[in-house]
């Protein structure tokens, strides 16, 4: 815990008195003591300092002093099909400890429906995995999160189409090849496009839950326009089929440099049918190589080389 986040609604005459598992980490492991100043910050606003009044065995009074604006978040949002729920939560606090403004979750044909029954998909769940990324980066805004328990309506509908003025779209995915590139642009993935939409997929609508960090617009079904946040991208017509993302041609990259939106599959990949709907809205897919790595260690590793360009 780098930093000690508090509520708004916490906050008295900018006086807090806490008695949670904050005030167990000031006392036992910081050893604070009255007069010390502690790195402090108020959720979804400023940050700055707070001096501990009072100390007891169970309770901390501090004063605040919140006055600068947080870190500025990655030009990176991350698209990630749902992991299992022990993973998920290290995901969202990794991915908020990097600074990710947004995370959408999406279903896939390889992830397993009873996913989307987990308890750390309510929005309490998911906020508390943020938190406890942002304590660990010393962030106080937390990214908005939302939750599509079907592919096809979120790639197809609620992703605008692809625009110059968006991000660059990157799709990752593990095999080596999927697809070849030709001179007039990417060869398709030779996969009916008329088959149904990937299995699985529970009959609710596609935004199940939506956990917002900051007031502005969200992401909700039937959407027509992203906000200004880096979801939606163009695809250059002489962009490859995959390749590593350091061969990403640079022409890409240059009037689009500022924005990125990410999408990581799961474990094993996305099937053709899934890279083929990314593609029709401008994703270029790529490789990371020969190793095929768990999801919690891909999203941090892609999400740097992505802030890396």
């Amino acid at each position: 815990m780098n930093i000690i986040l508090l509520e708004h609604d916490e906050i008295v005459a900018n006086t807090v008195n806490l008695r949670d598992r904050r005030a167990e980490h000031i006392g036992r492991v910081l050893k604070s003591r009255p007069g010390d100043l502690l790195r402090a910050g108020i959720i979804d606003g400023p940050m700055g300092s707070a001096r501990v009044l009072a100390t007891s065995r169970r309770e901390v009074t501090l004063q605040l002093d919140c006055h600068q604006d947080p870190p500025t978040k990655a030009a990176t949002a991350l698209i990630l099909a749902l992991p299992r729920p022990i993973m998920l939560k290290r995901v969202l606090a990794q991915a908020a400890a990097m600074g990710v403004d947004r995370i959408m979750l999406t279903n896939a044909r390889r992830v397993e429906k009873s996913f989307f029954n987990s308890s750390l998909l309510a929005p309490a769940g998911i906020r508390t995995a943020l938190l406890q990324g942002l304590e660990q980066a010393g962030d106080t805004r937390l990214p908005t999160v939302s939750v599509h328990t079907r592919f096809r309506p979120f790639i197809e509908d609620e992703l605008p189409s692809p625009h110059p003025a968006g991000p660059l779209r990157l799709l990752a995915h593990p095999e080596k090849a999927p697809a070849e590139a030709t001179d007039s642009g990417p060869r398709r993935h030779t996969t009916n496009r008329q088959q149904n939409p990937p299995a699985g997929a529970p009959p609710s609508g596609t935004a199940k839950a939506l956990v917002s960090g900051h007031k502005g617009p969200q992401v909700t079904a039937g959407e027509t326009a992203m906000d200004d946040q880096g979801q939606i991208s163009y695809l250059p017509p002489s962009a490859p089929a995959q390749s590593p993302l350091s061969q990403v041609p640079r022409d890409c990259l240059r009037d689009l440099a500022q924005r990125r939106l990410l999408a990581i599959g799961p474990e094993g990949g996305w099937v053709d049918f899934e890279i083929n709907c990314f593609q029709d809205q401008g994703f270029i897919p790529f490789s990371w190589g020969a190793r095929i790595l768990r999801v919690d260690t891909a999203v941090p590793v892609l999400l740097a080389l992505a802030e890396a360009r």
